[in-house]
């Protein structure tokens, strides 16, 4: 009777040691929840596909952001929620603690990359952009035009400039800068086709795709809103009237990598595609990436009987009626530049 109270008394302290230090075990790992992460700045962590627990905990101890420690793998035991990591890019911040930082592999929601395209870039200009951006597969750079073209699905006419909606577009790591393009099409193709079926029904283009080189050329020549109507009903008065479009923009385009930072009177006397001093009409293609306000201006010219603009000195433009009131606002503009 003795050796069984005595046996009892023993499983008694065992059970009530190992309660305690399963306790004491239970209240290290919570604790080790807590702890704030070794980050002092904002950092970029990756979790590859097919990682799992111990790869994990190898990685953010690599890193830096997490000590070894048995903890980890008990806190993934006991939270089994947080061992559902998903594969992405994260944006860790110094306050998280681990277990925000488990909770947030576990969500799957990567971080987000942002890039911005301005309104009149040209397509070299994005292409630039795109190959510097953080986190962007390349696929555009290496790709034939025919097969860059199926991989956005342009099925526009011409070349791809002036067909991409300038914005800021956000994406995840890994994705792929085609798909930015891709969006970037079907925007401005969107775009173009509402503003085309609204236009104003005396306009001479034949196309949305003229009232596209209309805005790209809108785009250039101005970056007031409320003188992008004035601009394009200059341009419009003259298509009318047969007169020929003569904006430098789309000569300093033609140009190309010849471009010297000023117009000469040799790059008008040259003839080009795209030199307007020398052909009739249009250009061949947009110049530039329009933005929604020159295309809604290019829609919708003011009714005027503008013929000329020329710049005022102070960032926007004299518009005349005829050459006579234009060569004198060319003579003023002169002389402020130098007096500047």
């Amino acid at each position: 009777m003795k050796l069984a109270k005595k046996i009892a008394l023993v499983i008694f302290v065992l059970v009530l040691v190992g309660g305690i230090a399963a306790y004491l075990q239970y209240r290290q790992v919570i604790n080790y929840a807590k702890v704030t992460v070794n980050l002092t700045q904002e950092k970029i962590f990756t979790v590859p596909a097919g990682t799992g627990r111990v790869a994990l905990e190898d990685l953010l101890v690599k890193d830096n952001i997490i000590e070894q420690g048995h903890e980890f793998q008990w806190l993934l035991k006991l939270r089994p929620e947080l061992a559902k990591m998903k594969a992405g890019t994260y944006r860790l911040q110094p306050e998280m603690n681990v277990e925000q930082v488990l909770a947030l592999i576990a969500s799957g929601k990567e971080a987000q990359f942002s890039i911005r395209f301005i309104e009149g870039n040209r397509f070299s200009d994005w292409s630039n952009i795109l190959r510097d951006a953080p986190y962007l597969e390349n696929k555009a750079k290496d790709a034939t035009q025919t097969e860059l073209y199926a991989m956005i699905g342009y099925d526009g006419e011409g070349l791809l400039e002036g067909w991409l909606y300038p914005d800021t577009y956000s994406y995840t790591a890994g994705t792929a800068d085609t798909d930015i393009l891709k969006r970037a099409y079907q925007r401005m193709k969107n775009s173009l086709d509402e503003e085309w079926a609204g236009r104003d029904r005396d306009l001479p283009y034949k196309n949305a795709y003229e009232m596209l080189i209309m805005a790209s050329i809108i785009e250039k020549e101005t970056g007031i809103d409320s003188e992008r109507s004035q601009v394009a009903s200059v341009f419009v008065n003259r298509l009318k009237k047969n007169m020929r479009l003569q904006t430098d923009p789309t000569v300093i385009y033609g140009l190309g990598d010849k471009y010297r930072g000023k117009i000469y009177r040799s790059d008008l006397d040259n003839y080009s595609a795209y030199n307007t001093y020398k052909i009739d009409g249009l250009p061949p293609t947009p110049i530039a990436m329009p933005g929604l306000a020159s295309i809604k201006a290019a829609a919708h010219p003011a009714k005027t009987d503008y013929l000329y603009f020329v710049a005022n000195g102070t960032g926007g433009h004299t518009f005349s009626h005829n050459l006579n009131d234009h060569n004198r606002a060319v003579k003023v503009y002169r002389q402020i530049e130098q007096k500047n």
